[in-house]
């Protein structure tokens, strides 16, 4: 017996993931490059003359007039030319390249068989039963049936006597094996359906995937002669050129092919991304910051201000930031730490030397509580060292804002901590040297921006601060023109947090044990995915989940806070619960970062699955921040075993390094980073957890690099601009204040 064919094959990466659709890898799926569905791709920055269109620009009907009604099915899609159909790509392949006989037939497997039509009928349908096409197919070993529901053109298509190579899943009806849906073609016929690795594409209403494929494969024979390959053949480096990989991605001979070709499609997209921020850096090269000396003995006295001591982490980043300050070049250094790590204090110090050596600062946070925070443990220090700092939003009245508007601009303010408020066009510094931007993938492009241009003596030095651990793969890719100072050691006095995992059948006892904390005189989060119930969701809310332990825990103070209530109503509720006034809170991911409650021993997160990892280890470290023992328990239902690994990697590791990794294989970067709001594309070829492509992307920064060096603004290879274009990040208006 054969051993058996391989199966709903999808390309398969180093680590073993693949291209298949679903929740955890869906971000690998369709829309893999230029011209996205729903969009347009960009071909310039300006428009060029009718006459200078590339052929593959233009309107698919003009281009391929061979598609006749085709073209308009494919704009279904989304795809208006032949450069988007191009770049279209199947998310899975089923690989039916080998023909078993019938009698070896395996149950529940996707296979292929070349068989004998014996018969044909059809079965009527009644009440909600479409009807049925049935064929009997047999071969020298056995027989099968294959069966199509409200399908009646197969019956036009197939007659006894005909043989065909069919295609599909086989299931088995009694002892009888039997195909269901195949797809067929006739025997010895060159087809794009059966009998081969056969791609699977995204479809539209009324489109099917032989109709897809066939007109694909129409534009690929009229247009790929067009593709002109972006890169010399030594700068490939041993990969295929541009069109054998896109002819190998839509229609590969054998699913070995398609590791090259889609190494070859994942390079392009990294090298993209490598080509903006190497222009970006030779960009900044001419630009000049202010010069911030401290000598040794002032760093010692701002460290020495400080109401503890500095890890050894917390006092090599001080050191790697006071360094930069005292250069004319601009800082641009990324400070990543772990939940509760110390990121404030390094902020902290080089705000005050900043301010000590004459100079203004800023410190920008992307929620109205988070920033708030920051003005709290902040402000006191700064005040303590003679440096002024002032809180602004844009919740305040608008003569408050006025006057620290008008303290700013005379310089009378030395430190302003605030939401986007900040980079608002009344408040202007009068000497800016200094900006800090906290969850900074949370800023759009743009609003990162504003704030640098806020200086008005050369360019301000940039500090950015994430709680969300930075992966190698996704420092080297989107990270590569920062510094980057890590922060791993946690200060002591942090206090282990026991993480568990119940389904909602227990919360009954995880209530009477936030009542029994609440008897100790601690305190207890409880957080929700949604603020208000939802008909189309059977999640937790807040306010239905306030309201049910209102209910059920008659004798303790339970609060609210979520993202839609206004800013006086919510930190009022959070300035009561941090003063001990509230016994549980519940809240959305609103307390998510910067909370600081060194009562609270309980996390409490409902529907945990629908979070993300690097969420959920954010949420933990709300608790533990005090003497007390603390809890995490995430409550799910889920039975989903993606769903249920997530889950288990937050309760076997308390390391942020490990859960973004993690979070970053199991979800994509788009939501650990954020990709929304940060204006960063999602990768759509390349894999961020595929050692090959982790090589790949050390190569692209590295020729990147060598082509920026030749010709920074790569006037003399419009393909690599074009290419740069199609990829690079797009600004985003995005707020997530």
């Amino acid at each position: 017996m054969n051993e058996p064919a391989r199966r709903t094959a999808a390309p398969e990466r180093a680590d073993g993931s693949t291209l298949r659709s679903g929740h955890a890898t869906r971000r690998t799926t369709a829309n893999l490059a230029p011209g996205r569905p729903g969009r347009s791709a960009r071909v310039t920055s300006t428009r060029r003359p009718q006459a200078d269109v590339d052929p593959l620009d233009l309107p698919l009907r003009r281009a391929v007039p061979e598609l006749g009604r085709g073209a308009s099915a494919l704009g279904r899609l989304g795809l208006a030319s032949p450069r988007q159909a191009l770049f279209h790509f199947p998310f899975r392949y089923d690989d039916f390249s080998e023909l078993r006989p019938l009698g070896e037939l395996i149950p529940e497997e996707k296979q292929s068989a070349r068989v004998r039509v014996t018969d044909v009928r059809i079965e009527p349908g009644f009440g909600r039963r479409p009807q049925r096409v049935i064929a009997q197919l047999a071969d020298d070993t056995g027989s099968a049936d294959a069966i199509w529901f409200g399908r009646r053109f197969v019956e036009r298509r197939l007659h006894p006597g005909d043989e065909i190579v069919v295609s599909g899943k086989v299931t088995l009806r009694g002892w009888r094996p039997q195909f269901t849906s195949p797809d067929f073609s006739p025997a010895g016929s060159d087809s794009l359906h059966t009998g081969r690795v056969v791609p699977v594409y995204p479809l539209a209403a009324g489109l099917t995937q032989r109709r897809v494929r066939e007109l694909l494969a129409r534009v690929l024979d009229r247009c790929l002669s067009l593709v002109r390959d972006p890169l010399q053949p030594d700068e490939r480096a041993g990969l295929p050129s541009l069109p054998d990989a896109l002819r190998t991605v839509h229609f590969p001979s054998e699913l070995v092919d398609l590791v090259p070709a889609l190494d070859r499609l994942a390079h392009d997209e990294l090298l993209a991304l490598q080509l903006v921020l190497a222009q970006a850096r030779v960009a900044r090269a001419g630009l000049r910051a202010p010069r911030i000396g401290v000598d040794p003995a002032e760093l010692a006295t701002l460290v020495g201000a400080l109401p503890f001591m500095l890890t050894s982490d917390q006092q090599r980043a001080v050191d790697e930031v006071i360094a930069d300050l005292a250069t004319e070049i601009p800082m641009r250094r990324l400070l990543q730490g772990d939940v509760g790590s110390g990121k404030t204090a390094v902020a902290a110090v080089a705000l005050a030397a900043a301010c000590r050596a004459g100079w203004q600062g800023a410190l920008m946070a992307p929620t109205e509580i988070l920033a708030r925070q920051h003005f709290i443990g902040v402000a006191p220090l700064l005040e303590a060292l003679g440096v002024r700092a002032e809180f602004l939003s844009g919740s305040l009245s608008a003569a408050r804002k006025r006057a620290i508007h008008a303290a700013i601009g005379a310089g009378e303010v030395e430190v302003v901590i605030g939401t986007h408020a900040v980079i608002s066009d009344a408040v202007v510094f009068r000497r800016l040297a200094l900006a800090i931007v906290d969850e900074q993938h949370r800023f759009g492009v743009e609003q990162r921006a504003a704030l640098q241009a806020k200086g008005e003596h050369g360019e301000p030095h940039l500090l950015a601060l994430t709680a969300t651990p930075i992966p190698r793969t996704l420092a080297l890719t989107f990270y590569s023109d920062l510094s980057i100072s890590t922060l791993r050691e946690l200060p002591p006095g942090r206090q282990p947090i026991r993480t568990e995992i119940r389904d909602r059948s227990g919360l009954r006892r995880i209530e009477s044990f936030m009542a029994s904390e609440a008897a100790a005189g601690r305190q207890s989060f409880v957080v929700v995915p949604l603020v208000a119930e939802s008909d189309a969701l059977t999640v937790a809310s807040a306010e239905a989940e306030e309201a049910r332990l209102t209910a059920a825990l008659p004798g303790l103070r339970i609060g609210l806070v979520h993202g839609q209530q206004k800013a006086e109503l919510r930190d009022a509720t959070m300035a009561r619960f941090a003063a001990g006034e509230l016994d549980v809170l519940v809240a959305t991911t609103v307390i998510e970062v910067g909370i600081d409650i060194p009562n609270a021993s309980v996390m409490l997160v409902e529907d945990a699955e629908r979070f993300g990892l690097a969420q959920l280890h954010q949420l933990r470290g709300r608790v533990g921040r005090g003497p007390h023992r603390s809890f995490c328990i995430l409550v799910s239902d889920a039975s989903d075993p993606v769903a249920r690994e997530r889950l288990d990697v937050v309760r076997g590791s308390s390391d942020g390094f490990v859960i973004a990794e993690a979070d970053l294989r199991l979800r994509g970067a788009g939501n650990l980073l954020g990709t929304r709001q940060s204006g960063l594309p999602p990768l759509r070829v390349a894999s961020l957890f595929d050692p090959r492509h982790l090589a790949l992307a050390e190569r692209a920064r590295e020729l990147a690099g060598r082509l920026v060096a030749v010709d920074p603004t790569l006037a003399s290879r419009p393909d690599l601009v074009r290419l740069r274009d199609d990829f690079a990040p797009r600004e985003t208006d995005d707020d997530a204040a």
